[in-house]
């Protein structure tokens, strides 16, 4: 992810907890916020001192950027994303991290083309068009 792209400033960070809505599961909460004026998304990161020490934090902020890389076509975009890591994170895998931020992303409908794809496999690959 490039730094502009990430949430940096404690007013920012305030700007989502306080005005945005939240989903959650046992390993991550997720704050959402629109953000009209925004070409792309933006990521900021939370993991406490109580997860692991600093290698294992760092570990954990390295994985879920990655996973927001890749996925980041399939995100809404124009919106502000916080991700706060909770303890169960730290002996997680890289794919059991994706895997649980996918499910969090799915939660708060964030997430469109993984959605359209499994329309049209339901549908046999035909438009809504053809179908009617």
């Amino acid at each position: 992810m490039k730094k502009e792209q990430r949430i940096k400033k404690n007013e920012e960070f305030s700007a989502v907890f306080n005005r945005g809505s939240s989903m959650a599961n046992r390993q991550f909460v997720l704050y959402i916020l629109p953000k009209e004026g925004q070409d792309s998304l933006r990521l900021g990161l939370s993991v406490s001192k109580r997860v692991g020490n600093a290698v294992c934090r760092n570990r954990i902020k390295r994985y879920v950027r990655e996973v927001f890389t890749q996925i980041q076509g399939d995100l809404k975009q124009h919106y502000d994303y916080v991700v706060i890591a909770h303890n169960p994170v730290k002996d997680m895998t890289y794919h059991e991290i994706k895997s649980s931020l996918e499910h969090v992303l799915r939660k708060s409908k964030m997430i469109v083309r993984v959605q359209q794809n499994k329309e049209n496999r339901q549908l046999g690959g035909r438009k809504e068009s053809e179908t009617n």
